[in-house]
């Protein structure tokens, strides 16, 4: 019985010898084969975008990239600490001025990864550094996103590490990359704007890239720009929901390096590529998101040198920021106007 015994746990202790030894191995072969992918479908999705802005014209379109171009030194947050980004969708008119479409914080916890977005409204009337009280949105006019980064830094006690600016075209490659069979969106309200091809009944549509942006963009019915903001957090969220499917989460590493040749940002191709395989093993769940200005703390106005403006309770929405990016925020803090 005793020689019975023995040959049993010698058994067991072999077997827990191979699975710890066959985890061990395991667990360092995951981390090398997702290395080697994301890093391969990198190098894919640049490539593609380099032959894209090759085919666009690389004079015309590194004149617009440099445009935009700023730096912003900051102190990188740790590998556990929320890390904060200025999200600015850029429109460069016909006059080759560059002007803020969208402008976004946008939040992600490694710790936990727990994801947050706050849109700004460009009409918000803010204190800009060096200038008068103005629009947000003319702090880009007057210094770029360095000053755009510190007017949101200054107005609402927010620490900014990163930022990225992306014009149309890479909004457009972007979406067409992510789901190449378009978006399907559900519209409430008749939308109409034949100046950017925008005729939608109600209904549901799919939408491909250059639909999508000008469903974004649209402003043109009874929610005017709060309708925008709201339709750029649901695309946001909706193409979220397509990145992290299986077949969605293969494209990032694609992804990251087909947005960045099309993107102006501050974030390192190494630090991107953490990100991305961070995301592969450890997909986002939900997006949490909010609007400044929150509903009932902010109205209407009017200035000669700034036009309509949206005249906010600054103390109600410095507080609603804070709250929302405090590690115990759960719920979004959309409101209706």
């Amino acid at each position: 019985m005793s020689t019975r015994r023995e040959r049993k746990n010698k058994k067991r202790k072999t077997q827990r010898k191979y699975l710890i030894l066959s985890v061990f191995l395991v667990i360092p072969l995951a981390f090398i084969t997702v290395t080697t992918y994301s890093f391969i479908q990198y190098e894919e999705g640049k490539t593609a975008s380099e032959n894209y802005i090759m085919h666009k014209g690389q004079s015309e379109y590194q004149e617009e990239k440099n445009s935009f171009a700023k730096t912003i030194m900051k102190k990188e947050p740790t590998n556990h600490e929320p890390m904060n980004v200025l999200l600015v969708g850029v429109d460069k008119s016909n006059n080759g001025i560059a002007r803020t479409d969208t402008i976004m914080i946008g939040q992600y916890n490694p710790s936990n990864g727990a994801s947050k977005i706050a849109s700004i409204m460009r009409d918000s009337y803010v204190e800009i550094p060096g200038h008068s009280k103005n629009k947000i949105n003319a702090a880009f006019a007057f210094g770029g996103v360095d000053l755009l980064r510190q007017t949101i830094e200054d107005n609402f006690g927010l620490n900014i590490h990163y930022y990225a600016l992306i014009d149309f075209s890479g909004f457009i490659q972007l979406v067409d990359t992510i789901a190449p069979s378009g978006l399907q969106v559900t519209i409430q309200e008749r939308m109409y704007d034949p100046k950017h091809s925008v005729d939608y009944q109600p209904g549901q549509y799919i939408l491909n890239g250059e639909d999508t942006l000008n469903y974004v963009r649209f402003r043109k019915n009874s929610e005017s720009d709060f309708g925008r903001v709201r339709r750029q957090q649901e695309i946001i969220t909706i193409l979220k929901n397509e990145l992290f499917t299986f077949s969605g989460m293969t494209k990032i590493p694609k992804l990251i390096g087909m947005i960045e040749p099309l993107i102006e940002t501050n974030i390192q191709k190494t630090k991107m590529l953490n990100l991305g395989r961070n995301f592969i093993l450890h997909p986002v769940k939900d997006i949490e998101t909010m609007r400044i200005p929150v509903g009932g703390n902010f109205e209407d106005a009017y200035y000669p040198h700034a036009g309509s403006v949206l005249q906010l309770d600054m103390s109600a929405n410095i507080k609603a920021m804070e709250d929302f990016f405090s590690e115990e925020s759960e719920e979004s803090m959309d409101e209706d106007k």
